[in-house]
């Protein structure tokens, strides 16, 4: 006899909130326009409400979060138990000293970038390269044009699994290439960034974002979707010149394709699974170590179950 999955709880007072779906399609919500269902899919609009899904959570009930949905593939099968999008968040942005902004986790990173250049704060212009949000970038270490996330980060903002909120300096973090380690069970909904001065104005910050825009557009493909960058670039080299090197642009797998603008993306051409995605990650991987003796590791993160 088969046996039948139960269905999760769902929080009592949710039941009927517009903000909670069940069994939502996340290719919905992922850049590489991939993924199976969510078995709970909870999009709060502030951070009272996602306080109170959380406090009313059956703590047996798994949780999974995401943002943009940029360097994420979600599997076929989906992600059992609840799935918190911050999408719909507030987007909030304020000054704080004479050097310093706060934002929201739900903040793109482009915008926070552009805010900083229009009141003189800097050096934030290479988050414009980034293409999820503030929370995501936080949660990796994400970099573009040889900045880094966390190299500005004053404090964060978290929240834990029963709801509470806290502020939490960037001592409480080991935070490394692509990597960050903290408290566990916690959550990034905000941060604050401290800048050290910079000689150039406003109006030279906001050009060099547009250089950064335009840089961007000329090396990636970007009106495809992918995740960003596959993988991390190993110690002394880069991860794309590793797999040009192997010969590997164009190589393809069901409807997942490696760039031929820039080796480090993989691209849906429009009929990909994600398990041709990720058949395809594996591949360049084994490929590369046999042509250059380097393993590549994923930068993109794989979550979810396979089609049983």
């Amino acid at each position: 006899m088969n046996a039948v999955a139960e269905e999760p709880d769902e929080p009592t007072a949710m039941v009927g909130d517009p903000e909670l779906t069940r069994d939502e399609p996340l290719a919905r919500h992922t850049t590489w326009r991939v993924g199976g269902p969510a078995d709970l899919f909870f999009r709060p609009r502030s951070v009272d409400s996602l306080q109170r899904f959380l406090a009313e959570l059956p703590a047996a009930t798994p949780v999974t979060w995401i943002g943009l949905g940029s360097n994420l593939l979600v599997r076929d099968g989906g992600i059992r138990g609840a799935v918190i999008s911050t999408g719909a968040l507030p987007k909030d942005f304020s000054i704080e000293g004479e050097r310093g902004a706060g934002c929201s986790a739900a903040l793109p990173c482009a915008t926070f970038a552009k805010r900083c250049a229009r009141l003189g704060l800097g050096p934030a212009a290479f988050f414009a390269g980034i293409p999820g949000s503030i929370g995501g970038a936080l949660a990796m270490n994400a970099g573009a044009f040889g900045g880094e996330t966390w190299d500005s980060v004053a404090s964060v903002d978290t929240i834990d699994r029963g709801g509470h909120t806290r502020t939490r300096p960037k001592a409480d973090f080991a935070v490394s290439y692509r990597t960050v380690n903290g408290p566990a069970g916690e959550w990034f909904i905000g941060a604050s960034f401290e800048f050290p001065p910079v000689d150039s104005p406003a109006a030279r910050e906001s050009d060099a974002i547009r250089e950064l825009l335009r840089e961007r557009a000329a090396k990636q493909p970007l009106g495809l979707p992918s995740a960003g960058s596959v993988f991390r670039n190993p110690d002394g080299g880069h991860a794309g010149a590793l797999i040009e090197r192997a010969g590997l642009k164009g190589l393809r797998n069901g409807g997942a394709v490696v760039a031929d603008k820039h080796a480090n993306f993989i691209i849906n051409t429009g009929t990909a699974s994600a398990a041709d995605i990720e058949a395809l990650i594996a591949e360049v991987q084994r490929r590369v170590l046999d042509a250059t003796g380097v393993t590549l590791e994923a930068e993109v993160r794989i979550l979810g179950e396979a089609h049983a």
